[in-house]
């Protein structure tokens, strides 16, 4: 089988987290997903606590300045350091990785597959209760403020939202087949294009 990537973006409360770390043991391949942050923070020597709130909080900038004009030097920096850890892990190795607009970063990578997990609203609730511990009213809140941050993102660094099915392969419904069926699903689609 021919090397590739498959880039992950994924509504909140979908379980795409655990699909795409389903989807990598299947495969027997790696997973990447919040260790890219990891990684540039210590490049920019920033420690990973506030990395992470640079980049939440450029998503959250984003949303309130009109074309992203309130987001930082340091934040932009840390997604050229992020997109760069990113190209270089597609050449190096078959691999997973997970939200990062990956999907846009990698766009002209001929041996990339993009796929986006979705769920019902009702259904990323009651994940959210379940996995997370959150009552009803905290998952509803906690589900609008990422769904928000992550289109805001997406927007300012892909110029399209992360469930745009023009710049996806696949769009998956987890509710439908759960974690392990998803995963064994799309490992076949994996194997079949790229075999």
């Amino acid at each position: 089988m021919q090397k590739y990537v498959i880039s992950i973006s994924r509504q909140f409360g979908s379980l795409g987290r655990p699909i795409a770390k389903k989807l990598a043991e299947l495969l027997e391949i790696e997973y990447y997903d919040r260790d890219i942050v990891e990684e540039a923070s210590k490049v920019h020597n920033i420690p990973l606590k506030e990395a992470s709130n640079l980049e939440e909080s450029a998503k959250y900038l984003f949303m309130s300045f009109p074309l992203g004009s309130g987001t930082t030097a340091t934040q932009d920096a840390l997604f050229k350091t992020e997109s760069e850890m990113i190209k270089k892990l597609a050449v190096k190795e078959s691999c997973i990785i997970v939200g990062r607009c990956a999907d846009a970063i990698l766009e002209d990578c001929d041996h990339l597959i993009r796929i986006f997990i979705y769920a019902p609203y009702e259904d990323r609730i009651v994940n959210c209760v379940n996995d997370l511990g959150m009552d009803t009213k905290a998952a509803k809140r906690m589900i609008r403020d990422v769904d928000k941050a992550r289109d805001a993102y997406h927007m300012r660094y892909a110029g399209y939202l992360p469930n745009d099915m023009n710049h996806m392969d696949l769009m998956v419904n987890s509710a439908t087949l759960g974690v392990d069926m998803t995963a064994r699903l799309l490992a076949e689609v994996v194997r079949d294009k790229f075999s």
